[in-house]
């Protein structure tokens, strides 16, 4: 039995890598034991059977197929061994595409690539084989427009493949950035491409040197088995027949040659011809181009046209061109005057002012154009404010066009200068208005927002136009066309001072506008007129007067970010100062207009320090004041402080306090308030659609006149404790001089009020308890003189006592520390009473005089806490005035006595001694 074969394997292969049908050499063992034992051979998964050629077992000869494996094994196949393996892998490497000029060693078919858009096959076009980049660096795309090259470069290309092919034009297009060493390099680039084509022909000898011997092969070959047979003699034979199928196909390609390059010749010819009849067509059909592209707006095609038209046949002697050149003339004047009016027509945007004035230079208008727009510019501007106000004069808010300017959608000035840079900021100048928002703002408020309006809309405008005009940037960004750009900046040296007489028209007429909406005291007699007119408008509040001071600062802050002079923008500032001191003293004047009405919100009703909301109520209403105050005090830059003007100073101290001087008034005129009066008042304040709340308000707020008079003591006594020395710390956080007289004023109006108010609540309760004594005392015919032995305090004393506990508790409920003020008052009125009674007793008996001291000890001792230092002496007065007690029975008697009565009134004199418990909340 023979033994079975080692299966194939594959341990090398030369070249290891190349493109597609590159000749291979395959190296092994086991490679099979003929041509017919190998059934098989595949690289990178390509069948390569039909080129194999089998040399020995260990080495096999053929040519690499196109696999779509970039890379993969040699495996062999053979009869003998079956299916062998692989130590090495091969590369295949993309083929490079062949030009229609390059040489090549073997036949190239017309290769066919599958498009994925179309789903179907499609041809390379021979142009396609052209290098993309033949200089072998980065192309950088400049930004230089079609339009220019074509004109610098009249009649070339920047197409490497075409006739008319420019270098320069190629690289300035291409390569317009690139650096000087970049450009080195690709000199070298090109170079070694041209050494490389030198070299073409040995390379191809070279790389094709195997072709060319496999070739002489066959042919010498074919030339001996013809010998052998001996058909080169005969007629017809192979090799001639061979060689009229060469001809044939070498006249074929002849004729197609002939006919492309015949086609090229002929397209030349015609070529050429155009161009000559295209120099002269121009001009015959220039003056019907110049109404077309006038109608389609392509003013840059006719400007251009006639400026080429001009160096053609500007000078000519020609009949017929002069006639055509004269009528282009013709349009071209009409074009000038078209220019003219577009630029002087407003509104109209700096965009457009500017490209009219290029092209009226570049038409060589007569006059200075710029000066002529600027000029119609500021009296559009002058025309527009004037406009505005007697629009508003008039009642009619929304008209005619010329306020709206572009349409009424178009942002407000403010709004969109918010956004710009040149103002430093990133919120909005305006807030968002809502929908009946002009419906409720005051027409003065509106039409300082739309006076702003019209002026920061059309002003920046107009002095950018102006520096262009200066710096000569009308005619020329790149500082081309030099003699223009000399000429406008002479001329705009020249109206300087013109230019400036214009702003100051401008920046006036706006202050005297709203000055005289709304300062039109501060305008001179013959100007009022003119500017004023708003007699019939209401006045403003503080609030609406701090959105115009806002307004005019947003106005100022956008004016000087276009660098405008201050010296030109001091009106401004001046307004500003006027305003701001108006919006102090409205908002001062309708503050105490305020603090009047606080009256009518008093509600009675005391917290646990005795107060009611009305202080509270008051101080939110200063601060609320000082408040909206603080953005008109504001000190922006360039603006001085309100508050340092001597006259701001005074004016500003003497309304602040008549704002508290009006509010202690309130006070006071409270205090008078009869009941009937504090109800009417109350039943209008309580919303009458809800009935068990006006019942409830009525059990809560029912309160005598004694107890209001309590109450604004405790509020008096409240203002002068926390609420003056809270406004003053305000007044000085906001800026406010002159605060220690407000505050000294305040108090000693408040101390006043607090000293007649005290003396109406104790006449109103002091005098009926002294004035019950005397009736009290000698009720049932009493006499000192002859009376029976006492048995005890009597009722009178017992009554007042009692009159005492009720203005104790009285007080009390109301503020606990009045207590003492009002208690001592009244005990001291009492103690002087009783003094004044006993002193006027003549003679006393023993018992008359036991019954006296009983009396006056029983009442020292039940209201001792609030014994002052007069109430001492009128009880010791009293005592002096009574026979001394000598007897040790009376003595014990007046002290059973004194502990009787203590004991029988304890509950009720417990109200006399100190304590901790709060006032309970009504």
């Amino acid at each position: 039995m023979s033994r079975a074969r080692q299966p194939p394997l594959v341990t090398g292969i030369s070249p290891k890598e190349g493109p597609a049908w590159t000749k291979v050499t395959i190296r092994g063992e086991n490679l099979g034991t003929g041509p017919a034992d190998l059934i098989g051979l595949s690289i990178c998964g390509h069948n390569c059977l039909l080129t194999a050629e089998w040399m020995s077992a260990s080495k096999i000869v053929c040519r690499v197929g196109p696999a779509k494996d970039d890379k993969g094994e040699i495996i062999v196949t053979t009869k003998s061994g079956g299916l062998g393996t692989s130590t090495v892998s091969f590369k295949l490497l993309k083929p490079e595409r062949i030009g229609i000029l390059d040489q090549s060693a073997v036949w190239v078919d017309e290769m066919n690539y599958y498009d994925l858009r179309t789903d179907r096959n499609k041809g390379i076009s021979p142009l396609s084989l052209r290098p993309s980049n033949p200089l072998g660096i980065d192309i950088d795309k400049g930004k230089i427009p079609q339009k220019d090259m074509e004109q610098t470069f009249p009649g070339m290309s920047g197409d490497f493949t075409s006739e008319n092919f420019s270098a320069t034009w190629y690289l300035m297009e291409n390569h317009s950035v690139t650096s000087f060493e970049q450009l080195k390099s690709a000199a070298n680039n090109l170079k070694k491409q041209a050494n490389k084509k030198n070299e073409g022909s040995l390379a191809y000898v070279k790389g094709g040197l195997s072709t060319f011997f496999e070739a002489q092969d066959a042919l010498a070959a074919i030339h001996q088995r013809l010998e052998s047979d001996g058909t080169e003699r005969v007629e017809g034979s192979m090799t001639q027949r061979l060689e009229n199928i060469l001809n044939r196909a070498s006249d074929t390609a002849d004729t197609l040659f002939q006919e492309v390059l015949g086609r090229k010749d002929k397209a030349d010819s015609t070529r050429n011809a155009l161009n000559v009849l295209q120099r002269f067509k121009f001009l015959f059909n220039l003056p019907l181009n110049i109404e077309r592209n006038i109608q389609k707006g392509d003013y840059d095609v006719v400007i251009n046209d006639y400026e080429k038209a001009k160096s053609l046949f500007g000078n000519t002697e020609v009949p017929v061109f002069k006639k055509v050149y004269i009528e282009v003339e013709t349009r071209i004047n009409a074009l000038r005057t078209l220019m003219l009016e577009k630029l002087l027509q407003t509104p109209s945007t700096l965009h457009d002012q500017k490209r009219y004035i290029r092209y009226l230079s570049d038409l060589h208008a007569p006059g200075d154009p710029a000066w002529q727009c600027i000029y119609a510019q500021h009296k559009w501007i002058l025309q527009l404010m004037q406009s505005c106000r007697d629009e508003f004069i008039s009642g009619q808010r929304v008209g005619v066009g010329a306020l709206e300017l572009e349409g009424d959608t178009r942002s407000s000035a403010l709004s969109r200068l918010s956004h710009t840079s040149s103002l430093k900021r990133g919120g909005s100048l305006r807030t968002p208005r809502p929908s009946t928002w002009r419906f409720e703002t005051p027409q003065p408020v509106q039409f300082v927002e739309k006076l702003s309006d019209v002026v920061i809309g059309q002003l920046p405008n107009f002095w950018k136009l102006w520096i262009s005009y200066v710096n000569g940037s009308l005619f020329s960004e790149t500082g081309e066309k030099s003699g223009q750009v000399e000429k406008s900046k002479k001329n705009a040296r020249q109206r300087q001072n013109d230019f400036k007489k214009m702003i100051e028209e401008v920046t006036h007429r706006l202050v005297k506008l709203i000055r005289g909406a709304l300062l039109s005291g501060t305008l001179p007699p013959n100007e009022q007129s003119l500017y004023g007119g708003w007699e019939n408008k209401t006045d403003l509040t503080g609030h609406w007067m701090t959105q115009i001071i806002h307004t005019v600062r947003c106005c100022h802050e956008a004016l000087s970010a276009l660098e405008i002079p201050n010296d030109l923008l001091q009106v401004l500032q001046d307004l500003l100062l006027d305003l701001r001191v108006q919006c102090l003293v409205v908002t001062l004047l309708h503050t105490t207009e305020d603090v009047k009405r606080l009256a009518e919100k008093e509600d009675w009703i005391v917290d646990n320090e005795g107060i009611t909301s009305l202080p509270s109520q008051f101080e939110h209403c200063m601060v609320q004041m000082l408040q909206s105050l603080k953005e008109p005090l504001e000190i922006k830059p360039g603006e001085i402080n309100v508050l340092q003007v001597d006259q701001v100073q005074d004016q500003a101290a003497e309304l602040s306090v008549k704002i508290m001087r009006v509010f202690i008034n309130c006070l006071d005129h409270l205090s008078t308030k009869t009941d009937a009066e504090i109800n009417a008042t109350r039943n209008i304040a309580v919303d009458l659609s809800s009935p068990d709340r006006f019942n409830a308000i009525q059990e809560d707020f029912s309160s005598t006149a004694e107890q209001r008079l309590l109450i604004i003591l405790s509020n008096c006594q409240y203002l002068e404790r926390h609420t003056f020395l809270n406004l003053a710390d305000h007044f000085e956080k906001h800026g406010f001089t002159g605060t220690e007289k407000i505050t000294r004023v305040s108090v000693e109006a408040v101390r006043e009020l607090d000293r007649k108010l005290f003396d109406a609540y104790i006449e109103r309760r002091a005098d009926p308890i002294a004035g019950a004594l005397e009736p009290g005392i000698y009720a049932g015919y009493f006499d000192w003189r002859d009376c029976q032995a006492p048995t005890g305090v009597r009722n009178y004393l017992k009554e007042a006592l009692v009159n005492v506990i009720a203005v104790h508790a009285e007080v009390f409920t109301v503020s606990k520390d009045l207590v003492p003020r009002v208690l001592s008052t009244i005990v001291e009125s009492v103690a002087d009473e009783m003094c004044r009674l006993l002193q006027c007793v003549s003679s006393f008996s023993k018992n008359g005089a036991l019954q006296a001291r009983l009396e006056i000890c029983a009442l020292r001792d039940a209201i001792a806490a609030y014994v002052n230092s007069e109430s001492n002496v009128s009880f010791k007065q009293a005592l002096d005035t009574l026979p001394p007690l000598h007897s040790g029975a009376d003595k014990k008697l007046l002290e059973e006595l004194l502990n009787k009565f203590k004991s029988s009134m304890q509950l009720q004199l417990t109200c006399f001694q100190p304590s901790s418990v709060q006032p309970i909340k009504r």
